[in-house]
């Protein structure tokens, strides 16, 4: 289980780690608990990987169909008679 925490870091994840631990700091510094448990939701946010996107929740289902034929499109041409 602690793989999982350990594993799959990039440094999107690594910044909003950063940025959670540093709104706890502001937080604990103006002793606003408001902005610690804001700091704490966003640092929870990147150990557990969840969040949008972080577990692969915004993937769609893509289905991969060549067999599709693609119709020729014809076009006429229209001329325009200047005065």
């Amino acid at each position: 289980m602690i793989q999982k925490f350990l594993s799959g870091w990039s440094f999107m994840r690594l910044l909003r780690l950063t940025l959670g631990i540093a709104i706890i700091v502001q937080g604990a510094m103006v002793k606003d608990w408001l902005f610690i448990a804001l700091g704490a939701l966003f640092s929870l946010m990147p150990i557990f990987n969840i969040g949008c996107c972080g577990a692969s929740s915004c993937n769609t289902n893509y289905q991969n169909n060549n067999a599709k034929t693609v119709d020729e499109i014809s076009f006429e041409e229209i001329k325009s008679e200047q005065k």
